[in-house]
């Protein structure tokens, strides 16, 4: 009996008996046998899935789905019990996200992530640390870019010797998926994320662009369209504490450098929309980074550099616990009451700042290839000078929040955005007439393909007051939410980022009955006859339009579009705006 009982327990240890004899080696990342290499996306997951099995303090999570058929995954550093976003919040934590290989392309966070995590674990000193903080790591994001490994498509980069791909599985570029959520990686991540609510996030990244000696510049979240309380604390704490920092350690940092056209004309300020994951973070007062090392430093360095970074916002974000946490309450309530929000923005050219820069003289000199001129960094001429740095953004179009919005039920692809950010929705009752605010779709402009979209932009607006009618199971989201920002800037029509601006509603865009001119003749003949106002719009126009008169089509058209005929909903955009609550009928959603 005691044999029996024995054997399963033997059985039981014998893997654990044959991890702790290969530990060493399976806990070495690829990396550190070649600098010059990154891990592969199997090689990445299997260190993780050996590192939680040598370290309980790790756990990593399978979530969902990705274009590439893979479960996303999430690597959970705590101690306390806190591998889940509510303990983690019971315990007051604070939280630091971090995404690898949203371009495999750029891989040096994929690397550094797998090292400092280690590093961590293996360090008591660094695991005390744990008592205050939680880390969640994607180990690596786009999956199917990760898969597509070759050593030629980042034409313009040192290394390392074979890399992914941009696109993912679908050929889109995750960077500009965090608000349309096209591929299954976006829909997981906006999940993962809304849960943990994080209150700081990195996503790394390697540049483009110009050269200067720097190994790592910095995209921190635009400070002007972050919550002041947030960007109070980055800009006048955060921020100054990272650059001193890595520059102690030997990797001194500069804002990204994007430059007008080279960076000793002054480099501007990035403006991260939503789209992208810092811009995304901020719509959920999470402030973000995004760490762009230089395509042509060696990869070591870039990876090293990484590292560096991450390990000081990690000990930035013990030492300032208190401080991270009240500025984000802070945020998020004032998220809660603020009546306005800003939807877009524009670069101030009228201020800047006086930024320190290193860099090398650009030049020019005949093109063996074209025998034009063409521009080279001399790096036998290096300068350190002052350049202006342009920070600064202004809003260029805010609008008052409603108390509500209401979006009828036809639009599920909207509410499942919404749903996987953790908006709360609620649902009508019964059928209601509501008085409402709408939006007449007046212009916009298009632009060509683009990640998959011809997308939107430059879109005005005019608003009108109508009695419309809605539906049982109509959605209505209430905007008292720390999630405001993300409601407003996805459902204002004028927003870069809304819904709109990715064609979730171009069926508005297009009218859908026309007439039959041979049969309309008679009709308009007798609104003229019995309207004389219509009949001195009509002859104003002709007036003043010599191209409208030569037109019968045109005239009539004009008839028409003034006619009890005339389709109401074309351009009508269908989420009303509810600006009180009248005698609504609605409770919360039950799914």
């Amino acid at each position: 009996m005691r044999n029996s009982l024995l054997l399963p327990l033997l059985l039981a240890l014998i893997p654990l008996a044959k991890l702790s004899a290969q530990q060493p080696q399976a806990l070495t990342a690829p990396f550190e046998l070649d600098s010059n290499t990154t891990a592969t996306y199997q090689q990445t997951i299997a260190f993780y899935e050996t590192l939680s099995l040598a370290y309980p303090q790790l756990h990593l999570q399978a979530h969902g789905h990705t274009d590439a058929g893979f479960p996303l995954h999430a690597a959970v550093l705590a101690t306390g019990g806190a591998w889940q976003p509510e303990a983690a919040k019971a315990q007051g934590k604070t939280i630091i996200f971090i995404n690898n290989a949203i371009h495999p392309g750029e891989p040096c966070g994929v690397d550094a992530t797998m090292l400092l995590l280690r590093n961590w674990l293996q360090s008591p000193e660094k695991m005390a640390l744990l008592d205050r903080l939680v880390v969640v790591a994607i180990p690596f994001y786009n999956i199917g870019g990760g898969l597509n490994r070759g050593p030629h498509s980042r034409a313009n980069q040192d290394g390392p010797e074979a890399h992914g791909f941009r696109g993912n599985a679908r050929n889109l570029d995750l960077n500009r998926d965090f608000i349309k959520a096209d591929s299954r990686n976006a829909q997981t991540f906006n999940q993962i994320f809304a849960d943990w609510q994080p209150d700081l996030f990195v996503d790394n990244h390697t540049s483009n662009g110009a050269d200067y000696p720097y190994t790592i510049t910095l995209i921190p979240t635009q400070s002007d369209k972050l919550d002041p309380h947030l960007s109070d604390y980055l800009d006048n704490r955060l921020l100054p504490r990272l650059y001193a920092d890595m520059e102690a350690d030997g990797w001194e940092m500069t804002p990204y450098v994007y430059a007008r056209s080279t960076p000793d004309e002054g480099i501007a300020a990035f403006l991260d929309l939503p789209r992208y994951s810092t811009g995304y973070a901020a719509l959920h007062n999470t402030i973000g980074f995004m760490p762009e090392t230089h395509m042509l430093k060696p990869f070591k360095d870039r990876v090293k550099s990484t590292y560096t970074f991450m390990d000081n916002l990690l000990q930035a974000a013990w030492d300032d616990h208190e401080s991270i946490q009240d500025a984000r309450k802070q945020a998020r309530t004032h998220t809660i009451q603020k009546d306005t929000f800003a939807l877009n923005w524009a670069l101030d050219m009228e201020r800047q700042v006086p930024q320190t820069f290193k860099g090398y003289t650009a030049k020019y000199k005949p093109s063996e290839v074209s025998g034009l001129q063409r521009l080279y960094y001399d790096r036998e001429a290096p300068y350190t000078m002052e350049i202006p740095y342009f920070k600064f953004y202004n809003t260029t179009v805010a609008v008052q929040k409603p108390i509500a919005y209401i979006i009828p039920q036809a639009y599920q692809e909207v509410i499942e955005r919404l749903r996987w950010n953790n908006v709360t929705l609620h649902r009508l009752t019964e059928d209601q007439t509501l008085k409402v605010e709408q939006y007449r779709i007046e212009d916009y402009k298009d632009r060509a393909a683009y990640e998959g979209h011809y997308l939107h932009y430059g879109t005005t607006v005019t608003t009108e007051d109508r009695q419309q009618r809605y539906h049982r199971g109509d959605y209505v989201v209430l905007v008292n939410q720390s999630l405001n920002r993300y409601i407003v800037e996805t459902l204002e029509p004028q927003a870069p980022d809304a819904f709109f601006s990715w064609n979730f509603f171009d069926g508005i865009l297009m009218q859908k009955e026309y007439f039959s001119a041979y049969v309309f003749e008679d009709k308009a003949a007798a609104m003229l006859a019995e309207d004389p106002e219509l009949k001195a719009a009509l002859a104003a126009k002709r007036a003043e339009d010599p191209e409208f008169a030569k037109s019968a089509r045109a005239q009539l058209n004009f008839i028409y579009e003034r006619s009890t005929h005339y389709e109401p909903t074309y351009r009508l955009y269908p989420v009303g705006r509810l600006m009180d609550l009248q005698d609504i009928r609605f409770q919360p959603e039950t799914e």
